[in-house]
């Protein structure tokens, strides 16, 4: 008895908030529909553009505003700090329309995702380092703005594409310098020696680059090379830090 109560309590909450999601987004024309979202875009009311837009994308999925509604989701997600769904549904604009006029934006778009993915409120808040976090976000997002600019080389979003590449650049470069570190003290000498050689080819203009030298130096010592010690103290010399 007690389990047919709690089920029928279950069904009924399940309704209500059911009921209650209808009632969030009225039944109202698509055009009306439509101007309230973007009325709630202008004003940063995210979480109400996103019901409205979600709406429109699902009841009017061919209509006139289609293409529109998933571009302001797209931005919608990001704003409100939906990374997965803002994802998601950046794959998917890609996958449905591959030559779209806004293009350059997606690919934008797709690359300060990426950057939010990699960004952690805790770590910029307290100055906390993390280097050796997982730099796949950050090379993801690298590789969408190193796409915008090869292929819409002209477009608006073009230049702060180029900055953000710039910091995604020293981000990649001290994720290197974190491993061959890691390796370092593991005592992993020729791996450690390998990661810095790579990070200086991949970065050499990074201040990473240049501090890789010195765990080369300590390896090379280490494994008693002392030709290639030599050339690394030479190289030391010649790049002196900032």
């Amino acid at each position: 008895m007690k389990y047919r109560t709690l089920s029928g309590l279950l069904t009924l909450s399940l309704l209500f908030g059911c009921s209650s999601t209808e009632e969030i987004v009225p039944d109202i024309p698509a055009a009306e529909l439509y101007s309230e979202a973007q009325s709630s875009l202008q004003s940063g009311n995210w979480m109400t553009a996103i019901e409205r837009l979600e709406a429109l994308d699902s009841r009017y999925p061919f209509g006139a505003y289609s293409e529109q509604v998933q571009l302001d989701l797209i931005y919608a997600y990001y704003k409100n700090n939906d990374i997965p769904l803002a994802q998601a549904s950046i794959e998917r604009f890609l996958r449905l329309n591959p030559t779209h006029e806004k293009l350059d934006w997606i690919l934008y778009m797709r690359g300060l995702n990426y950057m939010a993915q990699d960004h952690s409120f805790m770590h910029s808040a307290f100055n906390i380092d993390r280097s050796d976090r997982d730099p796949e976000p950050a090379r993801s997002a690298f590789n969408s703005f190193k796409q915008l600019l090869q292929r819409y080389p002209n477009s608006v979003y073009t230049a702060d594409a180029h900055k953000r590449m710039y910091s995604l650049k020293n981000r990649l470069a001290n994720y290197d310098l974190a491993t061959a570190d890691f390796y370092l003290r593991r005592e992993a000498w020729i791996a450690a020696i390998n990661r810095c050689q790579e990070l200086q080819k991949t970065y050499p203009d990074t201040e990473a680059a240049r501090e890789s030298l010195k765990i080369q130096l300590e390896a090379y010592q280490k494994l008693g090379l002392d030709e290639a010690v030599q050339r690394t103290q030479k190289l030391i010399e010649l790049n002196p830090q900032f």
